[in-house]
């Protein structure tokens, strides 16, 4: 299960040295809905090496607000504290695995 990321808990994680991927989604959108599972998925086959969380822009949009949020779902690629990949809208399982080995 993915972790839920917070306006209180983003900026330790996205800092801790360690590959970090975030899912942007909200309860009333469709194609996050199709995204959820796939994000799940990947929490646990990724576990341990990377750190896969979801925000509700909802619920932190000081976040969403931060990083330039305007469509969701959009997803999050950071390696050593920064940036280096977006994802925005729903795509494929195998799309994310893809952008995920890259920050390994």
């Amino acid at each position: 299960m993915a972790l839920q990321i917070t306006e209180s808990n983003y900026q330790e994680l996205v800092k801790s040295g360690k590959p970090v991927v975030i899912d942007f989604w909200a309860p009333w959108c469709g194609p996050c809905k199709m995204v959820s599972p796939i994000i799940d998925e990947l929490a646990a086959e990724y576990e341990g090496k990377v750190t896969i969380g979801k925000c509700d822009v909802d619920e932190n949009p000081d976040v969403a607000t931060e990083y330039g949020i305007r469509n969701i779902p959009t997803v999050l690629f950071f390696k050593d504290g920064r940036q280096v990949d977006k994802q925005v809208g729903a795509v494929p399982k195998p799309t994310y695995v893809q952008k995920i080995e890259a920050l390994l």
